[in-house]
């Protein structure tokens, strides 16, 4: 039976856990091959067999967004096996401490600033050659309404996803015209992850929706398409 997403490639950050790892087990269900990419390995491991018990088609690809050649190499390695590629997901994001501004630790606002926007400009320019050689290529950026919306001891994290809107528009508005490749920006909202988690210790994680229903949107929005430059927040 032909599925709405057969022979299309993604590539997913963050498929290790949460909304990553969701999104990769979703696409791949409705039909794609997904590169996973992460740090952990043995997480990675675990999601390609969910896939694969479900009968669905992926491939391993850890990386260290924070790594200077990382994604260079994982570029290049993706470029020796496909000619292109249809989708790129980027779900990977560090949550530095929540604290005021005169607090921040310039450590981890460093790490912040490394995997939340340039990792992200690494990505867009060593697969836009790729993405520029599918039939329609795709970006999705999962965003933060704190990027858009300052908000007090969130600055550290905020300000970086600010940036990555902000590079993210940009580039959208960059590839319209030259090519057919389209970018959307989607803030996944409150979602039971362990970044979640992290930021509202106090919270019940039931009372939040799960990764499954932000990944289900993402799939839908890509079997859909959208002509421009899209934004949304995922509702309960």
């Amino acid at each position: 039976m032909t599925k709405p997403l057969d022979n299309r490639l993604a590539l997913v950050t963050g498929a290790s856990k949460g909304i990553g790892a969701a999104t990769a087990q979703a696409l791949a269900a409705a039909g794609a091959h997904v590169v996973l990419t992460g740090r952990d390995v043995r997480a990675l491991e675990a999601v390609e067999d969910t896939i694969h018990a479900a009968g669905g088609a992926s491939t391993i690809a850890p990386v260290d967004l924070a790594e200077s050649d990382g994604i260079a190499r994982l570029a290049s390695a993706i470029a020796s096996r496909w000619d292109k590629l249809d989708v790129l997901v980027a779900a990977a994001a560090y949550l530095p401490a929540l604290t005021p501004v005169t607090q921040i630790d310039g450590k981890q606002l460093s790490q912040a600033l490394t995997v939340n926007f340039l990792s992200t400009q690494a990505l867009l320019a060593n697969f836009d050659p790729l993405l520029k050689r599918a039939e329609a290529g795709r970006v999705i950026g999962l965003t933060s309404s704190v990027g858009a919306s300052p908000r007090a001891y969130w600055a550290a994290y905020g300000t970086t996803k600010a940036a990555f809107d902000n590079l993210l528009e940009s580039y959208a508005q960059e590839v319209e015209k030259t090519s057919k490749v389209r970018v959307a920006l989607v803030d996944p909202g409150a979602t039971r992850t362990a970044m979640r988690a992290k930021a509202y210790p106090g919270e019940d994680p039931q009372t939040v929706k799960p990764p499954e229903t932000v990944a289900e949107r993402l799939t839908q929005l890509l079997v859909e398409g959208f002509d421009g430059f899209h934004r949304e927040r995922v509702e309960a």
